[in-house]
C-alpha cells in the first residue's frame, strides 16, 4: 500500500491488542513507527513491537535520535495518518487540553493527518462525564476519528462499555478510510462550504446557522482520496483540511467570484455552502446607533452559484449541489437539481436535529439526474463524505 502509519500504543491492559494491530497492517504492506508511553512498556517491550515492525520504537523525549530531524516532527510528518490503540483515558485529556508532556502525545500534536482513537478502559472510566466531553471535544476536530469501544467482558472483571475491539476490525476501519486506493489521484474537487455573510454595517451582518462541517468533511475526503482539492470557505470556525487549498470568503458574490475562477478546472464539483439568498442593497458605511423604534433594511437577491455553474457546466464535469429544507425536501429537491443542470443533489431536512446544522451527524436523499433516490441513513458526517464522493466518481466514470 504504501502508506506510513504512526501507531501510538498506550498504558492499558489492551496493549496486548495493539501488537497483532501492527502484524496486520505490516502484513497489508503498512510501514509502522510506534511510539510508545513508559506505562504501556510495563505490559509489554518495545523490542516486541520493534521485531513486528522492523522500525526503531520510540518511549522516551531524550532516547537517542533515530532520525535525522528532530524525532517528535520527524516521525508526525512521515505519518500519512496515526493510530492510538489502546487510547486511555489519560491521553484523550491530554490531546483534548493541548498537553505535550512526553513523546507521545508531543507528536501527536504535530501531527496534521488523519488521527484514530481507540479508547479502552474500565466502563465508568469511559462514561465518565469528563471523558465523554473529551471525547466529543476531539471528535468535532476534522483530523480527529473515534473508533468507538466494544461492550463486553472487561479485565476488571465487570461487563460493560470499554473493551477494544478486536485488531481485525480495527485494521478493516483502516482499510476503508486509510488503506484504499487513491481513486481521485490526478483529478481535481471544487468544494465550496460554510454560510455567507452579508453586511447591514460594518458590525452586524446577515448570515444562516451552517457550521461548514458538512463541507469540510468532504474536501478532507477528496484530499484523502488523492485529489486535488479546492475549498471555497465562508467563516467558519473550523481547522482546514490538511492537504486542501483554501480560499476563504464572507459574501455571496466573492463565493461566486472564486467558484467561477475554479470550476473550469474541476472534474467534480461539490457546493455544500449555504449561501445567503438576500443581501442588504445598501450597507451603511457607519455603525447604525439603536436610536429608532424600528429599522427597515431593503434586500435584493444575490447571484445564484450553482446556477451559474450548471449553465456553463461541460461534458465530463460533475456538478454536485445541496438542498437545505425543512419541508417538502423531496419535491424541492428535485426541482433543484432540474433547473440548476445538477447531476447529483444531497437532500437534507434540517428540521432534524440530529442532522444538517452545527451537529456532527448527517442523514440525506441523494438524487441522481436519473430520479434514482438512494436514502442514507443518519451517520457521521466524515462517513457520509465518504458516500457523496462515491457517489459522485460513479457518476464521473461514466
Amino acid at each position: 500500500m504504501g502508506k506510513n502509519v504512526l501507531l501510538g500504543v498506550c498504558g492499558g491492559i489492551a496493549c496486548y491488542k495493539a501488537v497483532e494491530v501492527a502484524s496486520r497492517l505490516r502484513k497489508k504492506g503498512v510501514d509502522v513507527t510506534v511510539i510508545m508511553t513508559k506505562s504501556a512498556t510495563q505490559f509489554v517491550t518495545p523490542l516486541t513491537f520493534q521485531e513486528i515492525t522492523g522500525n526503531p520504537v520510540s518511549v522516551d523525549m531524550w532516547d537517542k535520535v533515530q532520525h535525522w530531524d528532530v524525532a517528535h516532527i520527524s516521525l508526525a510528518r512521515k505519518a500519512d495518518f496515526a493510530l492510538i490503540v489502546p487510547a486511555t483515558a489519560n491521553i484523550l485529556g491530554k490531546l483534548a487540553a493541548g498537553i505535550a508532556d512526553d513523546m507521545l502525545s508531543t507528536t501527536l500534536l504535530a501531527v496534521t493527518k488523519a488521527i484514530y482513537l481507540a479508547p479502552s478502559m474500565n466502563t465508568n472510566m469511559y462514561l465518565n462525564p469528563i471523558v465523554q466531553r473529551n471525547l466529543k471535544l476531539l471528535s468535532s476536530l476534522p483530523n480527529y476519528h473515534i473508533i468507538k469501544p466494544a461492550s463486553g467482558h472487561l479485565a476488571c472483571g465487570v461487563e460493560g462499555v470499554g473493551r477494544l475491539p478486536e485488531p481485525a476490525e480495527i485494521v478493516e476501519q483502516l482499510e476503508k478510510d486509510q488503506l484504499a486506493e487513491e481513486s481521485l489521484a490526478g483529478k481535481t474537487v471544487l468544494v465550496t462550504a460554510g454560510g455567507t455573510r452579508e453586511a447591514i454595517d460594518p458590525v452586524r451582518y446577515i448570515g444562516n446557522r451552517s457550521s461548514g462541517k458538512m463541507g469540510y468533511a468532504i474536501a478532507a475526503e477528496a484530499v484523502r482520496r488523492g485529489a486535488r482539492t479546492i475549498l471555497v470557505s465562508g467563516p467558519v470556525a473550523l481547522a482546514a483540511p490538511a492537504g486542501a487549498e483554501v480560499s476563504k470568503i464572507e459574501t455571496a458574490r466573492e463565493m461566486k467570484e472564486l467558484s467561477e475562477r475554479f470550476f473550469p478546472q474541476a472534474d467534480i464539483t461539490i457546493m455544500a455552502a449555504a449561501v445567503a439568498d438576500y443581501r442588504v442593497e445598501n450597507p451603511a458605511p457607519l455603525k447604525i446607533k439603536k436610536e429608532q423604534e424600528a429599522l427597515l433594511v431593503h434586500l435584493v437577491k444575490n447571484p445564484d452559484i450553482l446556477a451559474g455553474l450548471g449553465k456553463i457546466k461541460k461534458e465530463g464535469q460533475v456538478l454536485v449541489g445541496f438542498a437545505a429544507e425543512t419541508h417538502d425536501l423531496l419535491a424541492f429537491a428535485r426541482q433543484k437539481l432540474v433547473k440548476k443542470n445538477l447531476d447529483m443533489i444531497v437532500a437534507n431536512d434540517v428540521g432534524r436535529k440530529d442532522a444538517g446544522f452545527n451537529v456532527d451527524t448527517n442523514a440525506a436523499n441523494l438524487i441522481s439526474k436519473d430520479g434514482k433516490i438512494e436514502e442514507i441513513p443518519l451517520m457521521s458526517k466524515s462517513e457520509m463524505a465518504k458516500v457523496i464522493l462515491r457517489r459522485a466518481e460513479a457518476l464521473l466514470s461514466k
